[in-house]
C-alpha cells in the first residue's frame, strides 16, 4: 500500500525527534478516552489508511506515528460525551516520555512531504501473547493518555499486529454492517493488564 504523509522534525535538549504524520488526515475517524476502553470509530477508508500507519511505525523505531483526530465531526456513541484524544504509535525503543508530548508537538512546523510504499498489513495476524496468560506475556503494549493524546508504545511485532485488527476493520466490517440495522463490528488491540486496551469499531453511518 502507499502512503502519503508529512515529516515533521523538532528537538527537546539534546534530542531532535521525527514525527509523521498522514496526509491528509482521514476525516472519519474518532478516538475517545472512554469509561471502560479508549474507544475507537472508523469507516473503512480511515481504517484501512490507520492500519497503514501502524505498519508503517513497526518498520520506523526512530519515528513518532502522529494521527491527529480531535477536531474530526463526532460519530459513534461516545463522541461528543467522552474526551475526543489524538493518537501516538511509537516503538519502545525510542524511550519518549508522553508528559513531553506537548512540548514537542508545539515545536512541530509544516513537515515535508514523504510518499511511502508498504507491504499491505496482515488481517490475520495473530493477537501478541496468543495461547498465553496475560501476566506471562512482556511483549504488550504500554498505554499513556497525555495533552489529549492516546499513545501506544510497543515492539516492531505489536505494531503489525495493531496494524492487523484495523486491516481487518476495514476488510470485514463493511460486510457485516451494511443492511444490518444495529449490527456492529469491532477488534480490540490488548495492552499491559494495567492498562485499558483499545476497542475500534467500524461505523457505517457518519454525521454530515
Amino acid at each position: 500500500m502507499r502512503l502519503h504523509t508529512t515529516v515533521h522534525t523538532a528537538r527537546l535538549g539534546a534530542r531532535e525527534f521525527k514525527v509523521i504524520r498522514p496526509a491528509p488526515v482521514p476525516a472519519r475517524a474518532v478516538l475517545v478516552d472512554g469509561p471502560w476502553y479508549t474507544d475507537g470509530w472508523f469507516d473503512r477508508e480511515a481504517a484501512h489508511l490507520t492500519a497503514g500507519l501502524w505498519a508503517l511505525a513497526a518498520t520506523s523505531p526512530r519515528s513518532l506515528v502522529h494521527l491527529p483526530l480531535r477536531a474530526n465531526a463526532a460519530g459513534g456513541a461516545y463522541a461528543g460525551t467522552w474526551r475526543p484524544l489524538d493518537l501516538v504509535l511509537l516503538h519502545h525503543s525510542l524511550q519518549f516520555a508522553p508528559s513531553r508530548w506537548k512540548e514537542l508537538r508545539g515545536r512541530l512546523g509544516p513537515g515535508r512531504p514523504r510518499t511511502v510504499d508498504l507491504r499491505v498489513p496482515d488481517p490475520d495476524a495473530r493477537p501478541a501473547g496468543s495461547g498465553r496468560q496475560p501476566w506471562e506475556n512482556r511483549d504488550r503494549f504500554r498505554q499513556d493518555i497525555h495533552s489529549e493524546t492516546l499513545f501506544m508504545t510497543g515492539s516492531a511485532r505489536t505494531l503489525r499486529e495493531g496494524a492487523g485488527r484495523f486491516a481487518d476493520l476495514a476488510r470485514t466490517g463493511p460486510g457485516v454492517v451494511f443492511g444490518h440495522t444495529g449490527r456492529h463490528y469491532c477488534r480490540r488491540v490488548d495492552c499491559h493488564p494495567a492498562d485499558r486496551g483499545l476497542h475500534i469499531e467500524y461505523l457505517e453511518q457518519w454525521p454530515a
